[in-house]
């Protein structure tokens, strides 16, 4: 059976308000759905304190490695979320539990931010990497003079880094050389959300994908659509798959986990995914592709303020 995707403002108020009370949790995406920046997105912030007054348990569910829980509970009061540190899952977050976990007593080598060394350091692990690694000459020169691999280094952490270099290419794939190197991704987003549509923004996947191509490993992704997220939650949390929302503004990581963990799924058309790949989605045969198609949309989070009864 084919699956289709209903404008949730179509709605009569009956079927509203059952959709309402389907869920208990709702799972959120940030960037593209509740702000772009410092901007919140079109009244974002007064739907989801309405939830969480309605007695519904929000998190706030983001790929971005860039910033630690702390920073985004800051951000949140700041463009009036009501959000406690426990309702953040990030996947800095993520990473440094994972490695936490394991035991892990090594040294991390991090592509990425302060956001991801933040997060190792709140979990006693220790780190390298951060920064600008440029090459001021050629490679071989490079090499000669410039370029030493740290022995204790025992994983890799590929996250969003403004200053990715070759230099730093070399370095993560050379210490992935090792097999025993663990190798982690907070996410594989494509592109950032941008206001216009004319500009593409490089994701963190665009980072990953460079590196695992030279590495010739595939990396533990955290981030959405991969699970973890929905395992970690229920550690701590009664989450109840059948009774969760997953809004999102990207189908290939915010619905197509939805989809994987059994929940319902909201597709706001702020950010990345368009109305128009969806329809498209619809008429395929592919069964991958029915795995994107929200149960829902609308053009804006905030346009649900409106049904409210």
């Amino acid at each position: 059976m084919r699956r289709s995707c209903k404008l949730l403002s179509s709605l009569v108020k009956e079927d509203f308000i059952k959709f309402l009370d389907s869920f208990d949790t709702v799972l959120t995406d940030c960037d593209g759905v509740l702000w772009l920046e410092n901007n919140v997105l079109h009244s974002a912030n007064e739907v989801l304190n309405r939830l969480q007054d309605m007695g519904k348990k929000v998190f706030y569910v983001t790929n971005n490695s860039t910033k630690t829980r702390e920073e985004y509970v800051t951000k949140c009061a700041n463009l009036g979320f009501n959000a406690e540190k426990s309702s953040i899952i990030s996947t800095s977050y993520l990473a440094a539990s994972y490695l936490k976990n394991l035991g892990f007593d090594k040294k991390v080598y991090v592509v990425g931010s302060e956001g991801v060394t933040k997060e190792l350091e709140a979990h006693g692990i220790s780190h390298t990497g951060v920064g600008r690694d440029h090459i001021s000459e050629s490679v071989a020169h490079h090499l000669e003079n410039n370029f030493s691999l740290d022995p204790e280094v025992g994983a890799v952490v590929v996250g969003f880094d403004l200053h990715i270099s070759y230099p730093k290419m070399m370095k993560a794939a050379s210490y992935l050389f090792k097999k025993e190197t663990i190798f982690i991704a907070t996410n594989t987003d494509e592109q950032f959300p941008h206001h216009s549509g004319e500009i593409v923004i490089p994701g963190t996947g665009s980072i990953v994908a460079a590196i695992q191509t030279c590495a010739g490993r595939l990396p533990i992704v955290m981030g959405k659509p991969n699970p973890t997220i929905k395992d970690v939650i229920s550690k701590s949390h009664n989450l109840d798959p059948a009774r969760t929302l997953m809004i999102g503004d990207r189908c290939n990581t915010d619905i197509l986990l939805g989809t994987r963990c059994g929940f319902s799924t909201l597709l706001v058309l702020t950010g990345v995914t368009q109305l128009n790949e969806v329809r498209e989605w619809e008429k395929s045969d592919d069964p991958e592709h029915h795995q994107l198609i929200p149960d829902f949309y609308l053009e804006k989070l905030g346009d649900i303020l409106q049904l409210f009864p």
